[in-house]
């Protein structure tokens, strides 16, 4: 809805103003926080100027789906915001498509690893809420082995898969379970090699998601405190373009099982 609005030149308070609410409920909207009914939705979509009856109508089953919650609500206030948003933005795509270069991408990781990449975090998290972020985390990797999974392409540099999180037994481990994530029907993993010598887009991670509607797509790019979510079409287009280069240098399916199987041999 935010994207709606700024596309449409409106000001938060003005959409605010247009369905009878204020300016901080409607900032709760716009970031998930809070509920919004489907004749909300429908006005403001007017409002902003918005045509596409497919994206009003995908908007409006989204609203639904919320007033019933979900899982990631319960860790609402108990995680970052950043934490919720991720799990909700999975949830919502019809695909992801993802490049990691020092790390397993969380729906993949084990218990173990995602603690220990959890607890360098800084400033450190205290053991409720790494508990909390670490549950979140493997609840959010489940999306891949439910009902009607979306497809998942993962490019993995190899620097990331012989990082040794949490040790050699946890870093073994979690390579054994990437092993087991190659068989599954949904995903695609892929392993750029340190002999590719140049990273594509100056070593950024990120996860390219894809909406329902192609003006629902997002991408969220990893920093070291948190990620930031990207709506824009220019923004939209770049992330496409690193993912083309990116498969373009990355081993076929077979070869990065093969080399997934040779490093855990090694660990």
């Amino acid at each position: 809805m935010r994207k709606l609005r700024e596309q449409a030149g409106k000001a938060a308070h003005e959409a605010a103003a247009w369905i009878g609410t204020d300016r901080a409920k409607m900032s709760n909207i716009e970031s998930g926080r809070r509920g919004i009914s489907e004749t909300r939705i429908r006005r403001l979509t007017e409002f902003y100027g918005c045509r596409d009856q497919r994206l009003v109508g995908e908007l409006c089953a989204m609203a639904r789906e919320h007033r019933g919650g979900n899982w990631w609500d319960a860790f609402r206030g108990k995680v970052p915001q950043g934490n919720v948003d991720m799990a909700e933005l999975e949830h919502h795509s019809t695909a992801l498509r993802m490049v990691h270069l020092l790390l397993v991408p969380g729906v993949f990781q084990t218990p173990e690893y995602a603690r220990a990449v959890m607890a360098g975090s800084v400033p450190p998290p205290d053991e409720e809420l790494l508990t909390a972020r670490v549950a979140v985390r493997l609840r959010r990797g489940e999306l891949l082995r439910g009902e009607n999974p979306p497809r998942c392409q993962a490019i993995i540099h190899e620097g990331a898969l012989r990082m040794r999180y949490g040790g050699r037994a946890t870093a073994r481990g979690q390579l054994e379970w990437l092993l087991k994530v190659t068989e599954w029907p949904s995903v695609e993993l892929r392993v750029i090699p340190f002999s590719q010598e140049d990273i594509p887009g100056h070593g950024q991670s990120f996860l390219y998601a894809y909406g329902p509607v192609r003006q629902l797509d997002t991408v969220e790019v990893d920093t070291p405190f948190g990620g930031d979510f990207l709506h824009g079409a220019d923004e939209l287009e770049k992330y496409r373009r690193l993912l083309e280069v990116s498969e373009k240098i990355a081993l076929d399916e077979g070869e990065s099982r093969q080399l997934i199987q040779f490093i855990a041999r090694e660990m």
